[in-house]
Order: C-alpha cells, then structure tokens, then sequence
C-alpha cells in the first residue's frame, strides 16, 4: 500500500458506522472527517453529503474527526485539534466543544471514538504522558478507573462500545517489543487475549451483540498484516484475508447474525483496495475500482442496506467518501480538489 490513513492514531480506529434521491431518503446518513483547506485539515461532520454548522474548526489549526454518534437529536463527535504546541484530545456535542475538556493541552492527546448511553457520554483515545502514549476512557470527560495501561508502554485506545453498566475499548499496548492487541471490559484485559505475543497485532474496533463482544483488527504474520475478526476472543472462520498482501480491518457491525467488517487489501500492484466483508466473503459490488489506493474506516448497517465510510484516492488526492451498498452515494463528501477522509458513519432513521 502506498500510504495509508494517518492517525490509527491514524483514526483507525475503531471506532463506528447512493440514494438516487437523497432529499428523499428515509435515513440521516452522518460522517466524521476531515477535509483540507489548502493550508490545515479541517475536522468536519456531513448530514446526507452536506457539511453541517457550526463548524468544528474555524481551520486555522489542523484537526480531526474521528468518530460521530447520533443520540436523539444531538450529533456527538470525536477527534483532535492542535493548539500550536499540542493536539488536544476534544469531544464536540452539536458543533460545541463539550466541558470538562478531555486533555489540559500540554501533552499530545486524541480522542478516537465516542459512544453515547443515556446521559452519559464515553471517549475512546489516548494522552501522551510525555514519553508514552496512555490508552484511556473517559466519561462525561473524566478518565475513568482502572486506567487502561501503567504508561510503561506505548498503548492506545481505539474504539469504545458500552452495553448495560460494561464498558469495552479496543485498541494495543505495546509489551515493549511488539504491539498487543486488547480488549478491555471495564478496565480489564479480557481473556482469552487476542494475540500469542509473538507477532504484533491491533485491535481497531470493538462491537458487543448480547453476550458476544466482536473484534477487528489485523496482524502481522511476519510478512503482511492479516486482516482478522475475534468473537469472544477467538479468530473468527474465514479469515478477511490471507496473508500474501497487506491488509487491514478498520470496523465491525453486528447486524442480527451476521458479521460486517471494512478495511482494506492490498492487490497484486500494491494498490490498496477498500473491501466490505459479511461473515468473512467479500461483498459485491466492490467498493474501490482497484486504480488507486482506497479504505473502508468506517462500517455501518441499517436494515438492508450496508453503508461505509472511507477515501479513494483521485491519484493525487484523497477523496472522502460515503458507499451504500457499494455505490458511492450523492452528493459526494469532497470534490477531489483538495485531500479528505471520512472517518466514521452513523445512520438513523428519519
């Protein structure tokens, strides 16, 4: 792959989720990114392809967003901004900037994705303590204990999903050698581990269907990262790829009893190619025309149909886009004159 998503601090992570006529779709469909300005990548949230107010950014600084989390009639928002010095981790409700602040901005700090129970709201993300990144979690912007790692070592938190009073977080921690993927319950490393500690591995998103808890990820098998799905710990059959390219897998959706996975696979050119799974196959149509490098960040299903989140490069650019079912949907995200990348998809009923 010639280059690939940039914040997994990339804002990979985890995280989450054309009509002919959109005016006359029945879903909202919401989507998290960024677009550049010409000078600074600007963090943005479109509503069915139109950039919604108030802006996250007046784009003076760089920032991210990386996931959004519709809630009722509130549009919440995970990313980043920098203020000169440092990226400080921020969690937007409507275009505002929520309070408590998530960082104090004296340390690089993102949030990476952003879930929404009742009145409670949960951020995925990381704080650097100066020589480490520390995984964390925060609830209505306090760090919630036990912390997800010591800051001994490099860890991230990448997605977060909260099912009853149990809240999960995907993400790594490095064991000093290699990266680990994790999923922590409440604050704990879940058992049994998703990685035997011998090749590195990350775990980008996390997705809880009654007891079961779904993962996706990749791993390296010494060569290539492998594309993989978890359920409960084990790696789920088939495997997304095998092995002979690089690939990834970005995000997970449970839909009834299927599984959904985006991410992406390298050709034979080393040309990325966005791909959508459904337990484990590769969904047709494709998503990417396999002419230049394209990703899937973002899956997201509503009844039948399947929606993703993610760019394709125009060959110099990145193009932020939204596919339904395989078709790009209109009116597009980003026009291709200057590069975008849309994050995160979330869909609501209207």
């Amino acid at each position: 792959m010639k280059a690939i998503i940039g914040t997994l601090t990339l804002f990979i992570l985890l995280a989450f989720f054309a009509c002919k006529k959109t005016q006359n779709a029945p879903y909202d469909v919401y989507v998290a990114g960024y677009e550049s300005n010409g000078t600074k990548n600007v963090a943005k949230v479109w509503k069915n392809g139109i950039v919604m107010s108030p802006a996250l950014s007046n784009g003076k600084q760089n920032s991210y967003a990386g996931s959004v989390y519709i809630y009722g009639s509130d549009v919440y928002v995970a990313g980043n901004e920098y203020n000169g010095n440092f990226y400080e981790a921020k969690v937007w409700k409507n275009g505002v900037v929520m309070a408590p602040a998530l960082s104090n901005g004296q340390q690089n700090a993102n949030a990476n994705s952003v879930y929404v129970s009742g009145s409670d709201v949960y951020v995925a993300g990381n704080e650097s303590n100066g020589t480490k990144n520390v995984a964390k979690v925060w609830k209505n912007g306090i760090t919630l204990s036990p912390a997800l790692s010591n800051g001994q070592q490099d860890a991230i938190g990448y997605s977060v999903y909260v099912s009853g009073s149990d809240v999960y977080v995907a993400g790594f921690e490095s064991n000093g050698i290699i990266n680990v993927a994790q999923v922590w319950k409440n604050g704990i490393v879940m058992a049994p581990g998703l990685s035997n500690g011998q090749e590195s591995n990350v775990a980008t998103s996390v997705c809880v269907s009654g007891n079961d808890v779904f993962v996706s990820g990749y791993e390296s098998n010494g060569t290539n990262y492998v594309a993989k799905a978890w359920k409960n710990g084990i790696l789920m059959s088939p495997v997304l790829s095998d092995g002979q390219q690089n690939a990834t897998a970005t995000s997970v959706f449970v839909s009834g009893n299927d599984v959904y996975v985006t991410g992406y696979e390298n050709n034979k050119n080393n040309m990325a190619v966005a791909k959508v799974w459904k337990n484990g196959i590769v969904m047709a149509p494709a998503l990417s025309n396999c002419q230049h490098d394209a990703t899937g960040n973002s899956v997201y299903v509503s009844g039948n149909d399947v929606y993703v989140a993610g760019f394709e490069s125009n060959g110099s650019k990145y193009v932020a886009k939204v596919w339904k079912n395989g078709i790009e949907m209109a009116p597009g995200l980003s026009n291709g004159q200057l590069s975008a990348n849309a994050s995160s998809v979330f869909v609501v009923k209207k």
